[in-house]
């Protein structure tokens, strides 16, 4: 049985989440006033947890567009609470992004609250709550990158400007993969209501795929660099160079050993 009101408990922000943004914080001011005996370990704990907040306001977003566009049923479910617990497949949304980001520095698109898309009248509503995701994203990439595009770096210690840098570079590949249109990604989901019938019963297969897919075309020395040349080229009209993502991802792999040059440099 599913709910027909929401109840304010339903829309509470949940201790989880409140913690993880303790961690932000706390491993962010760490990282700002060099605190922490170990500067990688700050930066990996910042914006590991940062990453995390980020993941969680990517599903609250799809949530709530979906509550305003009709589906009550999402208070119930906890997807507003902000909770990563709550959600329908958490080991997708919030495990294997913090660990591609930890082996490789993508920011893997999430996916995992449950719409019930029967409550809800109008192509253009199913299309914003698929939206509103990445979007989420783009604001994120947004804030992370505003000190550099509004040359307001002055003061702002090297190796939070590096983490910084790192972590808008998570947040632009998520924005840009979600809104492929790959089954399966929000990408899809936008334009999905403007299909035809049969062109979806063809393609719905192929949706659990979709992801898988992707990545498997980014192992493709040729797509991986141009993939990866289209983000290096958003972030530069940013004002973030490939020096700053580079050394924040090398101060975030703090196990692998510091590059003096990012040492010395900045």
């Amino acid at each position: 049985m599913t709910a027909t009101t929401t109840r304010p408990s339903d829309r509470r922000i949940s201790p989880v989440f409140v913690g993880i943004l303790a961690v932000t914080a706390v491993t962010g001011w760490a990282t700002w006033t060099g605190f922490a005996e170990q500067p990688g370990v700050a930066v990996f704990l910042f914006v590991t947890a940062a990453w995390i907040v980020s993941l969680c306001l990517h599903e609250y977003a799809h949530a709530r567009t979906a509550l305003h566009s009709g589906d009550i049923s999402v208070g119930s479910k906890g997807y507003l609470t902000l909770n990563p617990l709550k959600y329908t497949h958490a080991l997708l949304s919030i495990v294997l992004p913090v660990i591609f980001v930890i082996m490789g520095g993508i920011g893997l698109p999430g996916g995992a609250v449950f719409i019930e898309r029967n409550r809800i009248q109008g192509r253009w509503k199913h299309s914003l709550i698929s939206a509103a995701g990445p979007l989420t994203n783009v604001v994120f990439a947004a804030v992370c990158t505003a000190p550099f595009w509004l040359h307001s770096l002055d003061g702002v210690p090297r190796d939070f400007r590096f983490a910084l840098a790192f972590l808008a570079l998570l947040q632009v590949t998520a924005a840009l993969l979600n809104f492929l249109p790959v089954p399966g990604l929000d990408g899809y989901g936008v334009i999905e209501p403007w299909l035809s019938y049969n062109v979806k019963r063809q393609v719905e297969p192929f949706a659990p795929f979709g992801l898988l897919f992707v990545f498997a075309l980014l192992w493709v020395p040729s797509i991986n660099t141009y993939f990866f040349d289209v983000i290096d080229a958003i972030l530069r009209g940013l004002g973030i160079s490939d020096f700053e993502t580079y050394c924040g991802q090398n101060l975030y792999r703090f196990w692998q050993g510091t590059n003096e040059f990012c040492s010395v440099s900045g």
